[in-house]
């Protein structure tokens, strides 16, 4: 079992701040196991309950502090594990007033996949209750032995390269290429493995979770919208268009894609502008979790790529580090850059994939010109490529994906 070193040390220090913290992830992530198995050690007492579990529901309704009965047996505060409670119909006010009676006595989970994010925009009640906290699945960064502290990646972003083994990087690149990084088809190591799991994987989600909780009843075209997205990776996704191949209303595309995004089957970046307020008409690109999906190879490495940037954006926000933010650029010219690191919406690194190119593609080098912040263009190709360009505008880096990404705090 995968030990998720980077996620214990973020939990470790949420909850010396706040004794309740929302884990958020998709389904099938290791939620479940990453605080029953890892975390849980770190307390003497720990109780579990799955709203979903007709006995667990049962206990609750009888008893909503059920776990004060627990039985005690070492110091400290005792660990309540609250799984699916989102789908308690009255979960915020009944997470307030555990909250409010038993933080400073017990330390809670609040465990879900996608819903802890839709519902807490509904209401004020648990303000200032909680932490939230994103789990992923695997990245490279999180299989590295060796990561950059985030001092040294914010002084200079090219600094991580020696940390990491180039072999043991590629090795393990291409091993989330062809699997993706959910927890059970990649520690099988088999293709057929990934293949079994991802058939029911979506279309689970889809029949279950999004129509149990959104009313759908459209659900045969809600799955041949998600089936006709992996084509469209990594491009910017017009919603019209999707309606009109689907012949359905806009509306309804603009839901379905939302709760893509939800239930953690997608995620989108929006385009940087200086004026905040533009980039929320401009069109999203949209990326997979399960990105083997893909089969585009060049697709395929973008939406990986893009996947390790979000980890590492939610997690140093998470940290307190700053309020960083993950986009790309686009001007009037139709020229992109596939990605912006930014810092108080403010640009802080420039990212172009490539899936063999190790020339610094030029709507990267027009974009340096422009905002004046270091450049890099991550290739594909494993272990070889690792060289800094010193250049009027700025540095720029060509690297193996396979070795800087693993380099990420």
């Amino acid at each position: 079992m995968k030990t998720r070193v980077i996620y214990q040390s973020l939990w470790k220090d949420l909850s010396a701040e706040k004794s309740m913290i929302f884990l958020s992830g998709p389904r099938q992530v290791g939620k479940t196991t990453f605080i029953r198995d890892i975390i849980a050690k770190g307390h003497a007492d720990t109780t579990y309950f799955n709203w979903d579990i007709i006995d667990n529901k049962k206990v609750l309704l009888g008893d909503p502090y059920f776990f004060q009965s627990m039985n005690r047996g070492g110091s400290g505060r005792p660990l309540v594990i609250l799984d699916e409670i989102h789908k308690y119909r009255a979960w915020k006010n009944y997470l307030k007033g555990v909250y409010d009676k038993f933080h400073e006595r017990f330390a809670f989970a609040v465990l879900g996949s996608g819903r802890l994010d839709i519902s807490k925009r509904a209401g004020d009640a648990l303000t200032g209750r909680f932490l939230e906290m994103h789990l992923f699945p695997f990245t490279a960064a999180e299989l590295s032995p060796a990561r950059m502290d985030m001092p040294q990646f914010l002084k200079d972003p090219f600094s991580g390269m020696d940390m990491v083994d180039p072999s043991a990087g590629a090795r393990v690149w291409q091993e989330l290429f062809d699997l993706g990084g959910f927890p059970e088809p990649f520690l099988s190591g088999k293709e057929s493995s990934w293949r079994r799991w991802s058939i029911n994987y979506g279309r689970q989600i889809i029949r279950d979770d999004m129509r149990s909780m959104n009313d759908i009843r459209l659900v045969d075209e809600v799955e041949t919208l998600f089936s006709i997205l992996p084509a469209r990776v990594g491009s910017p996704v017009s919603i019209n268009n999707l309606a009109g191949d689907l012949q359905v209303s806009f509306p309804a595309v603009r839901n379905w894609l939302a709760l893509f995004d939800h239930f953690y089957l997608t995620f989108r970046i929006a385009p940087w502008t200086q004026k905040v307020s533009r980039s929320i008409l401009k069109e999203k690109k949209l990326y997979l979790f399960n990105y083997p999906l893909i089969k585009d190879a060049a697709a395929r490495f973008e939406n990986m790529v893009a996947l390790e940037l979000l980890r590492a954006v939610r997690s140093w926000n998470e940290w307190g580090w700053g309020d960083f933010g993950l986009n790309y650029l686009r001007n009037k010219e139709r020229k992109e850059v596939d990605f912006l690191l930014t810092k108080d919406n403010a640009p802080l690194l420039l990212i172009e994939t490539k899936l063999t190119d190790t020339t610094p593609a030029p709507p990267l080098l027009e974009f340096q010109s422009v905002l004046k912040v270091p450049a890099i263009q991550l290739v594909h190709t494993p272990g070889t490529v690792c060289r800094v360009i010193e250049g009027k505008q700025g540095k720029t880096g060509v690297f193996s994906a396979s070795r800087w990404l693993a380099s990420l705090p």
